[in-house]
Formats: C-alpha cells, sequence, structure tokens
C-alpha cells in the first residue's frame, strides 16, 4: 500500500479517518472537517445524525473496497524456497520440471556436448588475473551445490565435479537481454546437474576403438579365425576392422521380411501384437507363451537378424517395450537409444543412453510387472529404490556391459565357455563318496 500523505492544519481540526490510498490509485477516502466551535457547542442530536453519516460512509466505503479487491487480479506469490520444507519442495520442482517436459528446455536432454572436464578448465585458465577478461566460449558440466543471489542481474553458482569446484557468475549484461537472463537462471535449482558426458553414439565409437585395438594389439591384425564348432570343426573368420556394422532392429526387420511394420508409436498395442504374433505363425519362429510384443520381437530378431552378425555388428534403437531402462529415441518416438553388439551370432555387449527421468522410470517397471504377473518371467519388478536414486539426479549419460567370456572365447579359440572362466559352474558329482560314518573318534 502506497503510504498516504497527511496534510496537518491548525485549523480546522480533521476527523480521525486516515487517507487512505491502494497501490492503484483508486480509492480516497473522504474528508469532514469538524470545526471546534462546533465540535464543542454542537446540539447532540446533530451530533449523533454526524456520527450516523460517518458510520454509513464508513460501511460503504468497506463494501467497495471488498468488492474492487475480488475484481482485481491477485499478483503472483512470491516463493521463498528457503524455508520450504522437502515435501515442500520436492512438489514445488516436480511440477516445474514436468511443464518443461516436450519443451525446447527438456529437463531431461540426450546430450550436452562438454568441451572440457572442470579439471581441465582449472588448470587452463588458472594463470588468468583479477580484471582480465577472454571472449571464450567453453561449454563444462557438473553439479550445482550452491546459487547465491547478488542483486537483481548477478547470480554466482557453486559447480562441482571430479571433485573440484569451479565458481561460476551469471551477470546479465552478457546476456543477449534481461529477459533471457532470467528465463536461464530462473530455471537453475540448488542440485540440478548441468551438462553429459556420453550417448549410445558415443559408446558405440568407444566400443569399436576398444575391441578393434585389443585385437590388433594381441594377435597383430584385425581378423582372427574361430572354430565355432571345435578345434575339428570349419573354421570361421570375424573381422575386427572398423567401422562396425549398425544396423537399425525395427527397419532391418522391416527390410528382411519384406513386410512393413506398424508405426514404432504403436509397438504397444494390441494391434501389434497381433500382427508380429501372425508373422510369427507364418515364418515358423517359435515363441512360448506369453506371447507378447516384446517377445515375438525378440524371437524374430533372433531369428532373422542376429544370424547374419558374424562380423562385429550393432543392433540399435530397440523399442521402448523392449527396454525399461533406456532413454527414449530422440528422433523416433517408440523406440529407445540403445544397441547391442554381436559378434558370431552371440551378444557380447548392451548399452544404451540412461533413462534418467524417475517419473517416465516408475511408469516403465509398472508396466513390466504386469508383463510379469501376465507369466513373463523376464520382465523386471518394481525397482522403487533406483527411482528414489534417479530423484537426487542422474546427468545425461550412457551404460555400458560385456561379456568379456565370450570375447576372450572368440580371442582364444574356444567354443566351451567353461574353458575361459576363471571358476566355472560345475555340475555335482552324483557318485561322490559319502564320508564314512565309522572314522574319526566319538567324543
Amino acid at each position: 500500500m502506497a503510504q498516504a500523505l497527511l496534510r496537518l492544519f491548525r485549523s480546522p481540526v480533521w476527523a480521525p479517518r486516515a487517507l487512505k490510498e491502494n497501490i492503484l490509485g483508486k480509492h480516497l477516502s473522504t474528508f469532514s472537517p469538524l470545526y471546534k466551535d462546533q465540535a464543542l457547542h454542537g446540539k447532540k442530536s446533530e451530533l449523533k445524525r454526524r456520527m450516523k453519516a460517518e458510520k454509513k460512509a464508513a460501511e460503504k466505503e468497506a463494501k467497495q473496497k471488498d468488492q474492487n479487491e475480488k475484481t482485481q487480479k491477485p499478483e503472483a506469490e512470491v516463493v521463498d524456497e528457503e524455508s520450504l520444507d522437502p515435501n515442500q519442495y520436492y512438489k514445488i520442482r516436480t511440477q516445474a520440471i514436468q511443464q518443461l517436459k516436450g519443451t525446447k528446455d527438456d529437463p531431461y536432454p540426450h546430450k550436452f556436448h562438454v568441451q572440457m572436464s572442470l579439471t581441465e578448465f582449472i588448470e587452463k585458465y588458472n594463470g588468468l588475473q583479477v580484471g582480465d577478461h577472454l571472449e571464450e566460449v567453453v561449454t563444462v558440466a557438473g553439479r550445482v551445490h550452491a546459487k547465491r543471489i547478488s542483486g537483481a542481474k548477478l547470480i554466482f553458482y557453486d559447480l562441482r565435479g571430479e571433485g573440484m569446484k569451479l565458481q561460476v557468475m551469471a551477470n546479465s549484461k552478457f546476456y543477449k537481454s534481461e529477459e533471457e537472463f532470467f528465463a536461464v537462471n530462473n530455471k537453475l535449482r540448488r542440485g540440478d546437474i548441468i551438462g553429459a558426458y556420453a550417448d549410445y553414439h558415443d559408446l558405440m565409437e568407444i566400443t569399436e576403438k576398444l575391441l578393434s585395438g585389443m585385437v590388433k594389439h594381441i594377435t597383430g591384425a584385425y581378423k582372427v579365425t574361430y572354430h565355432p564348432e571345435g578345434p575339428e570343426g570349419p573354421a570361421q573368420e570375424i573381422d575386427f576392422t572398423p567401422p562396425f556394422r549398425r544396423i537399425s532392429m525395427v527397419h532391418e526387420l522391416e527390410k528382411v521380411l519384406g513386410k512393413k511394420l506398424p508405426p514404432t508409436d504403436q509397438l504397444d498395442t494390441e494391434e501389434t501384437r497381433k500382427f508380429l504374433d501372425d508373422i510369427a505363425v507364418e515364418k515358423g519362429v517359435e515363441c512360448p507363451p506369453p506371447r507378447t510384443t516384446a517377445r515375438l520381437l525378440d524371437k524374430l530378431v533372433g531369428e532373422f537378424l542376429e544370424v547374419t552378425c558374424i562380423n562385429p555388428t550393432f543392433i540399435c534403437d530397440h523399442p521402448q517395450i523392449m527396454s525399461p531402462l533406456a532413454k527414449w529415441h530422440r528422433s523416433e518416438k517408440g523406440l529407445t537409444e540403445r544397441f547391442e553388439l554381436f559378434v558370431m551370432k552371440k551378444e557380447i555387449c548392451n548399452a544404451y543412453t540412461e533413462l534418467n527421468d524417475p517419473i517416465r522410470q516408475k511408469e516403465l517397471f509398472e508396466d513390466q510387472a504386469k508383463a510379469k504377473a501376465a507369466g513373463d518371467d523376464e520382465a523386471m519388478f518394481i525397482d522403487d529404490n533406483f527411482c528414489t536414486a534417479l530423484e537426487y539426479g542422474l546427468p545425461p549419460t550412457a551404460g555400458w556391459g560385456m561379456g568379456i567370456d565370450r570375447l576372450t572365447m572368440f580371442l582364444t579359440d574356444s567354443n566351451n565357455i567353461k574353458e575361459v572362466l576363471l571358476f566355472p559352474a560345475m555340475k555335482p558329482e552324483d557318485n561322490k563318496k559319502e564320508p564314512s560314518q565309522d572314522s574319526g573318534t566319538s567324543v
């Protein structure tokens, strides 16, 4: 409320009602001057009449004020986040994140290209003196451990990662406009993770370099000879020369089958399941119950795609219904950013861009639980602890796993996995003699 301005005069004496004005300047109370001689010598009836008029005017003013307050648009409430308890903050932050989904400011991006680590950044620019300014744009990544506001147009962030701390200053004068400054910095909070380190494209390149380089270092060449049926059987050459072959699962399956599959964003429908079921019957592909879409796709891929993977081949972009832990594909709805590497028809590597949205992850776990309840033994349970961990924040990244034992089989020309396992699981010895009951001494 704007502070009222009172002007005092020696005479007349003003009635004890303050001058009031709201922020829009619409309400102004009336003045009723009472002169000394009237106040001291007026008649009793006249005084009552005045008091009644004053009361009526006050009631009218209060009624008018109440109506105006109801019609006016309320101002946006400013929330002090530091005063909120964890549950309140979680609710507000979750709502804000949900509103950003599907926009250009997706809170769960697939990749942010980081130019250098925090360690490299500090080493490179540690020699700068106070006041030095370089016209360079550098992208780094880390977690925001603190956000401090210093005035309306200056914000300081403490960015941490790799055991290092970097202070970042956000100054409005370095932005295109004040609107951009507020739009960018209002989205960031303490605890947020900024930046990403790798996606499944990066891991495919890493995998190629790792395997091809290792094979050449061990054998002296990119090609190895393998006897899948044992030393006496036919020999097969495996070529690890990069780049490895890459095929998209659904699109390659369409080519091999000579059939157009339903759109990838409709793979979870009953129509699609029936379509794949009919193909499996037509092609003679066995699939024990339950004949779900995920299981039918897996059997078809094994029958028509995996058998073609003699040299290292990446089978990529699995449907979401087959990959509950993988992140959705950035350009093809219904698919994920996942790959499996096959060599000699065997899977030796599985990797994907990590799904780091806890709400979406919980939904996929629930779908998996329904599939398991329907009889799919390969479906997953709901992992509440994993979803809780994701709520603390996982940077856009990718996960990777490799079957070292299978790779070792190919490099050592071993056709039995037990030959390369340090501690193989052995069958129990049924004819093992029980220790004699008579041996030893009783005490």
